[in-house]
């Protein structure tokens, strides 16, 4: 009987270290950084020897230093980076995420840690004021945006045709193909996109309005249960925000400070 007793107290301790085990495991896996598959410099890109590198890269990196927490950049494709959140392919989205009240349906989010307004780009040899001369124009824009959504809400009624493209990229290939007359995307992505050798001839001709389609500035995206997580990127967020370390890089990669709100 005792040598029963033995046995199964020896084996329930044994099933007790392989639970403790297996739960330091993956307390020790890094935290997923889930960043569109598609680049979307200088936020988001890849350097001559295939790393990711970026403004958010970078920034992310600070922050999960700032948690002392080791984190992975996992490029998804951005169709579908939603659902890979939240069947927890990846932790948290880090990818020039809008804080929007739609989005707030299906995820969470950290404090906001950038804000920029949305720029239209057109070629310098259109004349076009925007939104006025919109009609009869066809207008390239990212889908599962927020300038999308701003897009569909706001310029319906000018008349202007909409495309919608997967990647930002295929926008601006067609906007310098003339396939489109004029793209709407992040003002900051633009400034980027104008300073090419290939897009010499575009340049930025209007600013959209501050409007509710933008949201409340960019943050992380989060399971919407992910209290304790969201809890600690937010004070990490405030510490990159105060230490300078996120004026940096934006002076960096943008030649101006867009962090905050």
């Amino acid at each position: 009987m005792i040598k029963q007793l033995k046995a199964t107290l020896m084996q329930a301790t044994g099933i007790a270290l392989l639970a403790l085990s297996a739960t330091s495991a993956m307390a020790d896996e890094p935290l997923k950084i889930g960043i569109s598959a598609e680049p979307y410099p200088p936020f988001t890109y890849k350097d001559a020897d295939g790393s990711w590198t970026g403004f958010e890269v970078e920034l992310g990196q600070a922050i999960c230093a700032q948690m002392d927490a080791a984190c992975e950049i996992t490029p998804t494709g951005w169709s579908g980076i939603f659902p890979a959140l939240n069947s927890g392919k990846i932790d948290m989205i880090m990818n020039s995420l809008s804080i929007t009240e739609k989005r707030k349906r299906v995820i969470a989010f950290s404090d906001p840690y950038y804000f920029t307004p949305s720029a239209y780009v057109t070629a310098k040899a259109n004349d076009m004021q925007i939104p006025e001369d919109l009609d009869g124009k066809i207008l390239g824009v990212q889908g599962s945006t927020t300038n999308a959504t701003f897009a569909r809400r706001s310029l319906a009624d000018t008349g202007v045709e909409l495309n919608v493209y997967d990647r930002q990229e295929q926008a601006n290939r067609d906007l310098l193909a003339g396939r489109v007359d004029v793209i709407l995307a992040d003002k900051v992505a633009m400034t980027e996109f104008v300073e090419r050798d290939s897009a010499q001839d575009f340049e930025i001709r209007a600013i959209a309005p501050r409007d509710d389609a933008f949201g409340d500035g960019v943050g992380i995206g989060l399971r919407q249960d992910d209290d304790v997580l969201r809890k600690k990127l937010n004070t990490a967020i405030a510490r990159v925000l105060d230490n300078g370390r996120c004026t940096e890089l934006s002076q960096q990669y943008f030649g101006t400070d867009i962090c905050g709100s």
